[in-house]
Order: structure tokens, then C-alpha cells, then sequence
């Protein structure tokens, strides 16, 4: 079994460069990667098919910072870093943070950090594809009426065994200029989530509020049956007369329908 597995998914003309100055890192810091060297040997390109984009070290336009860049647009890119550490998402406080910049804009496309779950035995980081089993899926998304920086948590269903993908509510937008941007997913253990863009927070939630993720973790107490069906004498009548009903003895036909509040 493989652990601690950090994947950047892209499908559009993008730059990966350091961020020194927004960085959260200190002596617990797992992964930090400046992309002032070549990547080959350290990160490991995924060789499936729908993954055709080569990617280049290069300079990002107009500075002199190195980083990780797509070099064709409408193309699958897919790269892995296995961390010589697993991550540990039920301890303590957890940063997934990178820095982006869609230097020819964004029309149609996203640039996300996926952190995988272990995979099965036999897989190796080159066979990354998109149906690699993941738990973190975070980042920039933009395509027609699409526009956000989603995060997504896919979590096991204890009753059912199933892995599903939680999504959080009304993420904040992706910015629209051609520039470097930092974004930043922080886990908390009370549950807490926070998304910030350029340090600045543009989103809070709760792992376990219904009003953060869609579906919650938790379950509504009562859910719909799916089999529950009408029985065949069901009156869809809103008020049914009573054939039974007998007005009392003192029923006065010529009281008013309104008594005046003295």
C-alpha cells in the first residue's frame, strides 16, 4: 500500500511557482516545493493517455521565478509527488496550499491539488489517472457558468462501505486576472475548513454542517423512502368533508361570522 501521495491535475495553460511570502510552513511543514530546480526524478509524470500535456520548467512570463508549467492549452496534465511521509488528516491542523498563475487567462479548465488515499498494491504513481482513489480535492475551477475554487473531501460511508465526494457550498470565485495567486485550504480538528486566496479568507465551513457540504456527512435524522408509495384509495383532496359531522343543538344559522373583541 502507498500513502501520502500529492497529485496537481491540470487541463489548461498553468504556472506552479513558489510563494514564499504567503507560505505556511515551518518545522512541521511535510512537503515544500519552490520548482527552482528541474522537477524530473523528484515529481513523477502520469503516462495514462488522456494525460498528453507535456510539462515544462520554465520562467513564469515577465519574472524570473521558476516553476511548473503546461505548455499546451486543451490538454490533460497530471503529476505526482509521493511524500516521504503520510499525511494524517485526523491530527492536527492540515495546510494544502499552492500557488497558481493562468498566465494567457482562464476560459475552460481547472488546475487542482488532489491528496490521494492508499492505493492498492502493484500501483505506481505513473498510472495516475482520474479514477485514483483521492480524499483532498481542492482548487481553481472555471468553465461556462462554472466558476469556483472547489473543495471536495471524499469520505467512506460507514454503513455502506462506499466512498463519496462531499462538496463545499458556494466556494468562493476564482479571480479573473492573469496573475499569481496563492490558494489555501486549511482542516482543522474541531472540523473547521477555511479557503483562502492571497491570504485572505473567502470561505469557512464545518465538515460536519449540513449547511457546508452537499451531501453532509451527517445524514438527516429522516430521509425520504424511496419505496414509499400512495395507497390506491389516497384522496389528494385538501379538506374532506366529514359525512359524519352533526352541528350542535344551539347552532345559531344567523350568528356572525366575526365576534367584535370588546
Amino acid at each position: 500500500m502507498r500513502e501520502g501521495i500529492l497529485t496537481f491535475v491540470s487541463v489548461l495553460l498553468l504556472a506552479l511557482v513558489s510563494f514564499q511570502n504567503l507560505c505556511y510552513c515551518d518545522e512541521q511543514t511535510i512537503l515544500y516545493e519552490s520548482f527552482d530546480e528541474p522537477f524530473d526524478g523528484r515529481w513523477i509524470v502520469s503516462e495514462k493517455p488522456e494525460y498528453q500535456g507535456v510539462w515544462k520548467h520554465e520562467k513564469s512570463q515577465g519574472h524570473d521565478d521558476y516553476g511548473l508549467l503546461v505548455s499546451e492549452k486543451a490538454r490533460k496534465y497530471g503529476i505526482v509527488k509521493e511524500l516521504d511521509e503520510p499525511l494524517n488528516l485526523k491530527e492536527g491542523t492540515v495546510v494544502l496550499q499552492y500557488e497558481a498563475r493562468f498566465q494567457e487567462g482562464l476560459e475552460c479548465g481547472g488546475a487542482y491539488i488532489k491528496y490521494l488515499r492508499p492505493q492498492e498494491a502493484g500501483w505506481v504513481a505513473k498510472e495516475f489517472d482520474n479514477e485514483s482513489p483521492y480524499s483532498i480535492m481542492f482548487g481553481p475551477d472555471k468553465c461556462g457558468a462554472t466558476n469556483k475554487v472547489h473543495f471536495i473531501l471524499k469520505h467512506k460511508n460507514p454503513k455502506s462501505g462506499e466512498y463519496v465526494e462531499h462538496h463545499l457550498k458556494f466556494p468562493p470565485s476564482v479571480p479573473f486576472d492573469k496573475l499569481s495567486h496563492v490558494y489555501t485550504a486549511i482542516l482543522k480538528p474541531d472540523n473547521e475548513v477555511r479557503i483562502l486566496v492571497d491570504g485572505e479568507e473567502k470561505k469557512k465551513g464545518n465538515l460536519l454542517s449540513s449547511e457546508d457540504f452537499e451531501p453532509p456527512l451527517i445524514p438527516s435524522k429522516t430521509i425520504p423512502d424511496p419505496e414509499d408509495k400512495k395507497p390506491e384509495d389516497w384522496d389528494e383532496r385538501a379538506k374532506i368533508p366529514d359525512p359524519n359531522a352533526v352541528k350542535p343543538e344551539d347552532w345559531d344559522e344567523d350568528a356572525p361570522m366575526e365576534i367584535e373583541d370588546e
